[in-house]
């Protein structure tokens, strides 16, 4: 039912986004097998005793069954934590095969990061870009920082082709402190353009995310006819495609694609995950975080 019910299209009809990044994070910890006190940036270090007004959501019982004592688990960075995301609003984020676009899925993933890390008070900023930076969240745990980012995010509306350049430049200017960066981006650019672009994110040892959202009829399309495929930033060229040529040569175009970004971001010791835009938001993110949380 859950499941359900955090189906992208489901959630494309609350009215309101934070309801969405609720709901989402919400069915993400209800569904997870472990502690659900583990996010993007905080990684366990120790215990600590239990004070007088500390939350008790991270107090561990195990160690409590088995001492009579209440201990806390500690995270590495857990006052001084900071998360950007950067969020792409390209023309070709407008495209959605049903009725939930991937620029929609992208808010839809935004809003719940944003969402998580507020519970963790992390400080949380925002870069929305196409070809220029449109808007610009520095991070921060003041009071209202919430309302910002989901009004920024709600606001984000496709505009003209990708440029990376411009918002890394902005990061570099203004983010000085040492956190994790999310890229949530088609990426559609050569991959090693895209590694060389993205790689100066790591500037001062921030751990660099990219989420590559496509759309399922971009990963396997099924249409049964021929049709005219046009390119969203530059809408001049076009294209006919044959559903032969979509079932052979653009599916061994686009796993090509897909397994060379994976391979030279990976190699360039930044991370990555694929996030189909037809799946539900619980289950892209909890399958991701468990993999992360493995490798810790």
């Amino acid at each position: 039912m859950l499941q359900r019910f955090l189906d992208p299209s489901v959630l494309a009809s609350i009215s309101s986004l934070d309801l969405v990044a609720k709901t989402v994070v919400d069915g993400f910890v209800n569904g997870l097998h472990r502690s659900p006190d583990f996010g993007f940036s905080q990684e366990f270090a120790e215990y600590r005793a239990y004070a007088e007004g500390d939350d008790l959501r991270h107090v561990d019982w195990n160690v409590y069954a088995r001492t009579d004592r209440c201990y806390l688990k500690r995270y590495e960075g857990e006052t001084n934590s900071q998360l950007l995301i950067l969020l792409d609003t390209s023309a070709s984020m407008g495209y959605g095969s049903t009725k939930v676009t991937k620029l929609d899925y992208a808010r839809f993933v935004a809003a719940s990061l944003c969402y998580m890390a507020n519970t963790q008070r992390d400080a949380t900023g925002l870069i929305v870009f196409d070809d220029e930076v449109q808007n610009y969240i520095a991070p921060s745990t003041r009071q209202g920082q919430m309302f910002r980012l989901l009004h920024a995010i709600e606001k984000a509306e496709p505009g003209t082709h990708t440029d990376f350049t411009k918002p890394f430049v902005h990061f570099q200017n203004f983010l000085h402190r040492r956190g994790i960066v999310i890229v949530m981006s088609d990426f559609y650019e050569d991959p090693e353009v895209i590694v060389k672009t993205v790689e100066p994110l790591r500037f001062h040892g921030n751990e660099v995310i990219l989420f590559h959202l496509l759309d399922p009829q971009e990963i396997k399309p099924t249409f049964k006819d021929p049709v005219l495929l046009y390119d969203m930033e530059d809408t001049v060229h076009s294209l006919e495609v044959s559903p032969e040529y979509a079932r052979n040569e653009y599916r061994k175009r686009i796993d090509s694609h897909i397994e060379a970004l994976a391979s030279k971001v990976r190699g360039a010791g930044m991370d990555y995950f694929l996030m189909d835009t037809g799946r539900p938001l619980d289950e892209g993110l909890r399958e991701y975080l468990q993999v992360r949380k493995g490798r810790l």
